[in-house]
């Protein structure tokens, strides 16, 4: 053949695949392939230089290379090794096609022979076969590796955001991040923050991705349904056991996703996130109080659907001062409320817990779990349960034997929860009665939602229900504006120690 006719193109490939880390980098590929077109006079026309796997079709470099041959700018290709051009059938078929219709003249490999001839192009089939059962190969025995560190409670791949990879395998929580994920968890939580807001909020924060990327929503999607970080690891749909250490509770995990779930329902267009629309009802008529906008101020106001309604209209902020006035009348005097802490803590001194009946009996629940879900292992090797059945099936219990050890922990770190309970309480109302007026009207209705219900407004007034110890507290006339409570804060003990120890006992009993 004259040499003038000899048009070729170089096409080197490297990927950062696994079975790709013993191959030549790309230079040494150049090098050694520039060498031999001087050495066999070989006209090079371009050269092709590719960073992708060839485990799928698809390459775009390869592809462009493929179309300038048929459009006859070359007529062969010096690459390193077959393994260069192809390693799935679609690619090696369209390189042996090539050869065959004589669109590809000749190739040229510094480690491989070949002549286009039967016995040649049979010999370069079977290079091709070759890295194809490679890469098959390879790829069953990472995945067959993934599955027994799943099986072992290990993590297989790269770490979630919040956790980072340790020598040996496995995951921990990332000391600057994990704080973060769990706050981001808490604040999806209350149902107050949409996944954009949420965004906002934490990328402010400094929650980045490993490359130092901002966070999308998608990200904060994924990372609010990922359950790993309830220490459960979801692999090909299947839920596991992980021996990392949680950075959240399975409970906050799953008020999550009813956030979600619920939040993901389509709202009507042109609605209006007024603080208190839907959250007040009419004490007249019964009748949802809704919100408008008018001269720059919001007004409440019934809807008056379902009968007449004499009720006037209020404005905002009245209701707001109003609802701190209330906060304040549930919330006990502060030298109360120290005193009060101080005799609690006494008592739950004083007072000893058997736990060993209930922690026992949990126990026993949860070997029950891991028996349930050997027998279903076995079910599933019998044929007796399809792959989709036993997935489903074990899942759930995996899910229930999360919140049983959730719950034994919880039991076995607070031995004493009711008397942590009121401690609890009386700390919150120490500052109730403070920040009532230092607090945003989210955070106040937040607030006013967990001491009350069946919100009302009636002749410009707001009408509630106290729940639990904050209506004993307010029955009992303690309240931090009453004058009940004023006359006694001068002697808490003495004062009026029969109508306290009567509130004391109730109110520990509602908790």
């Amino acid at each position: 053949m004259n040499n003038q006719t000899r048009k070729f193109f170089i096409y080197t490939r490297k990927s950062t695949d696994t079975e790709d880390r013993q191959v030549r980098s790309i230079s040494d590929q150049l090098a050694e392939l520039k060498e031999l077109a001087v050495k066999e006079n070989i006209d090079v026309v371009d050269v092709f230089v590719e960073k992708q796997t060839a485990k799928i079709p698809g390459r775009p470099i390869f592809n462009e290379m493929t179309s300038r041959l048929e459009a006859g700018e070359a007529s062969g290709i010096l690459a390193w090794h077959p393994d260069r051009l192809a390693r799935n059938s679609v690619d090696g078929g369209k390189i042996i096609y090539l050869v065959d219709t004589e669109v590809i003249k000749e190739l040229k490999f510094p480690t491989f022979w070949f002549d286009p001839t039967p016995q040649g192009k049979f010999m370069l089939s079977i290079a091709f076969s070759q890295s194809k059962y490679y890469v098959d190969n390879l790829s069953e025995n990472i995945k067959r590796g993934h599955r027994n560190k799943v099986k072992d409670g290990i993590w297989p791949q790269m770490s979630p955001i919040g956790y980072v990879n340790v020598k040996g395998g496995g995951i921990i929580p990332n000391p600057d991040l994990a704080p973060l994920i769990r706050k981001t968890f808490e604040a999806y939580s209350t149902g107050n923050f949409t996944l954009r807001e949420v965004r906002e909020k934490f990328n402010a924060l400094g929650l980045k991705t490993k490359s130092d990327k901002e966070l999308s929503i998608s990200n904060y999607q994924n990372m609010l349904k990922n359950p790993i970080y309830t220490g459960l690891m979801r692999y090909n749909g299947e839920i596991h056991e992980g021996k990392h250490k949680p950075i959240i509770t399975k409970k906050l995990f799953d008020i999550c996703q009813e956030v979600m779930k619920r939040k993901s329902k389509p709202q009507r267009k042109g609605f209006h996130p007024y603080i208190y629309r839907g959250f007040f009802r009419c004490g007249e008529c019964g009748c949802f109080i809704t919100t408008e906008a008018q001269k720059g101020h919001h007004y409440l106001r019934c809807t008056k659907r379902k009968n007449p309604c004499t009720q006037p209209y209020m404005r905002e902020e009245i209701i707001t001062s109003q609802i701190q006035e209330e906060i304040k009348k549930v919330s006990l005097p502060l030298d109360w409320a120290k005193w009060m802490i101080e005799e609690n803590r006494k008592d739950q001194s004083s007072e000893i817990q058997s736990s060993e009946i209930f922690s026992q009996k949990t126990k026993e629940e949860i070997s029950l779990l891991d028996t349930k879900v050997e027998k279903l292992m076995n079910l599933y090797l019998e044929n007796v349960l399809s792959l989709d059945e036993y997935r489903e099936s074990k899942n759930k219990l995996v899910s229930s034997k999360q919140l049983l050890k959730e719950k034994l922990s919880d039991f076995e770190k607070k031995s004493h929860n009711r008397f942590e309970l009121t401690d609890r309480f009386l700390n919150d109302n120490i500052t109730n009665t403070e920040l009532a007026n230092d607090r945003t009207n989210e955070e106040l209705l937040h607030l006013f939602k967990k001491i009350g219900s069946n919100f009302q407004i009636k002749d410009r007034t707001v009408l509630f229900e106290p729940r639990g110890a904050w209506k004993t507290l307010l029955d009992s006339g303690f309240g931090g504006n009453s004058a009940h409570s004023s006359a006694l804060c001068a002697d808490p003990v003495f004062g009026g120690n029969s109508d306290f120890e009567f509130w004391r006992r109730a109110e520990e009993s509602n908790l």
